[in-house]
């Protein structure tokens, strides 16, 4: 059961620190403001959710604590996703021996394991960041087994603990408070708590119901938690780059060809610049620092076995481009700035996805698919963020227009409408269809009629056992192919059935061109393959293909 939870609610956690990412990424200001901890955490994140779904169906806790180490070690960015690792891997490691159900002892024995690996991950650990955090949470744990509360008290309790010491950073760390924010780092860890929590109870991700029950201090909510520790935040533009003399952030992977003394790597590391880690276990480490020599580091890291997975990066640029972008969003969020005539919402559940609708004129997008309806408030909440005078929601699933719906008729200050895309790939063909500077009727109407040529498909697993729209069995674990909602093909290869799919359509009536994502779960040399085999078996078809990594359908895909 424990097993299972994790695996199911990992993901959910995972895309909303992605969805977070880009506000996360305008905190991060220590231990320099190069504007990328939401962006490493996410990316640190998404290589665990890889490695789950590369699991067995059946895999135990202790398979599932290795692919949560190997994956976070292996994909971890930055200093922030470094030291995120470490958390992952002393939950998973403490969770292997938790009982059924798990109790509120079992989540302080993993929680006093996670603090164990993290500081001992971290030479100079610096208060006011999210190794605080994640220690306040672990004594909040420890207080909850001592009162004997339930697993999902507990829970509750230790997601209020995170937000309410995220709000305290900046009394801990100067650089936050000088800048106006919280550590980015330890609000990237409450938003990955909140929503495996909201999760694992089968809440919903606004965290309505989290109560806490201590009797030595009022009742505090979930939200009352978050909304202190976002009060804490007024964001300012900092155009010195400061916080370290140090240029470049390197970062990667590293096998040892035979054992050597860490510590003695760490002083050479720690004597080419800072912020230096090195975690993992023989043979296989991942290295981090920030040096102005990242040619020595490499020499040197050379001498003692093999390395890859290289990444440098300028922090200087980087920082400079924070700067530029808050300028920006400050110059867009303020009160003389004109609201432009139309702005568009949209619902997307991977990154290459929003990505894709952002370049395509979408103003706001909100994280959400077929196992993760956003809400009314969510989407209402997105509206309002859109400096627009008329505002269009995209839902891209049927799961989601009713929500949307009720968005639009709610919202009182702005004129909103809906156009009832069921898919991502639709969306896409309906932005094209805008006429800038037409009334919203119009607008509505010529993306609406947009819909009608995109014929869609998905590919994904059966979760249970069912039937296809034909009546043949479908078993759990089984590849569906659906076809605008129907499971048309139902084979044991992704690639398999997607070919199916697109020939069916195709024999059904012949479209000109093919939009294509791939999903997390599906590698880019996977990829690579599926479209050879689409070329060679359609050359007519006119193909365009990306990455949408969205989770649980490995393909997305539409004709037109």
């Amino acid at each position: 059961m424990i097993a299972q939870t994790v695996r199911t609610c990992f993901p959910a956690a995972a895309a909303a620190v992605a969805d977070k990412a880009e506000d996360i990424n305008k905190l991060n200001v220590f231990p320099v403001p190069d504007g990328d901890t939401g962006t490493n955490m996410s990316l640190t994140l998404a290589s665990v959710v890889k490695e789950l779904a590369a699991l067995p169906a059946d895999a135990d806790m202790e398979a599932i604590a290795g692919a949560i180490t190997h994956g976070s070690l292996m994909g971890a960015r930055g200093n922030s996703g470094v030291i995120t690792s470490q958390i992952l891997r002393g939950v998973a490691e403490g969770l292997i021996e938790a009982r059924e159900p798990v109790t509120a002892a079992d989540i302080a024995s993993a929680f006093r394991r996670a603090v164990k690996v993290a500081f001992q991950a971290v030479r100079k650990p610096v208060e006011g960041t999210i190794l605080t955090v994640l220690r306040d949470v672990s004594t909040k744990a420890d207080e909850c087994e001592k009162r004997r509360f339930t697993a999902p008290e507990a829970l509750d309790a230790i997601v209020v603990e995170a937000y309410q010491s995220v709000a305290r950073t900046p009394d801990l760390l100067p650089v936050l408070k000088e800048n106006g924010v919280v550590d980015s780092g330890a609000f990237g860890f409450a938003i990955f708590l909140e929503h495996f929590v909201s999760a694992a109870l089968g809440r919903t991700a606004n965290m309505d119901a989290f109560q806490t029950t201590f009797e030595t201090a009022p009742a505090t909510s979930g939200d009352d938690a978050r909304a202190e520790a976002l009060g804490r935040v007024e964001i300012e533009a900092n155009d010195d780059w400061e916080g370290s003399e140090y240029r470049y952030c390197n970062e990667f992977l590293f096998k040892a060809d035979a054992p050597f003394d860490e510590e003695e790597t760490l002083t050479f590391l720690a004597s080419m610049g800072d912020c230096e880690l090195l975690v993992g276990a023989y043979p296989d480490y991942k290295i981090h620092v920030h040096s102005n020599t990242p040619n020595l580091v490499l020499a040197h890291m050379l001498e003692l076995g093999q390395v890859y997975e290289v990444f440098i990066h300028n922090m200087d640029m980087e920082s400079r481009e924070r700067t530029a972008k808050i300028h920006a969003d400050q110059e867009a969020a303020a009160p003389d700035a004109p609201a432009k005539p139309l702005g568009f919402v949209a619902v997307a559940a991977g990154s290459g996805e929003a990505e894709i609708l952002t370049s395509l004129g979408v103003d706001e997008v909100v994280a959400g698919g077929q196992t993760m309806n956003p809400s009314t408030a969510d989407l209402l909440d997105a509206v309002a963020k859109v400096n627009a005078e008329s505002v269009i929601i995209l839902p891209n699933n049927g799961n989601i227009r009713m929500a949307a719906e009720a968005a639009a008729a709610a919202c009182e200050d702005k004129q909103v409408a809906v156009v009832p895309a069921k898919s991502v790939p639709q969306a896409f063909a309906a932005l094209f269809a805008v006429v800038p500077g037409a009334p919203l009727d119009e607008v509505v109407e010529a993306m609406t009629e947009a819909l009608e040529d995109v014929r869609d498909g998905e590919v994904t697993r059966a979760v249970r056992d069912s039937q296809a729209s034909d009546g043949s069995p479908i078993h759990d674990g089984d590849v569906m192919g659906i076809i605008s909602g129907s499971i048309d093909v139902v084979g044991s290869d992704v690639a398999e059935v997607t070919l199916a799919c697109i020939k069916r359509m195709q024999d059904e009536e012949e479209g000109g061109s093919l939009t294509i994502l791939a999903g997390e779960d599906m590698d880019d040399e996977a990829f690579s393959g599926l479209l050879e085999r689409i070329e060679e078996a359609h050359p007519d078809l006119e193909i365009d293909a990306h990455r949408g990594e969205q989770p649980l359908y490995p393909v997305i895909f539409s004709i037109e």
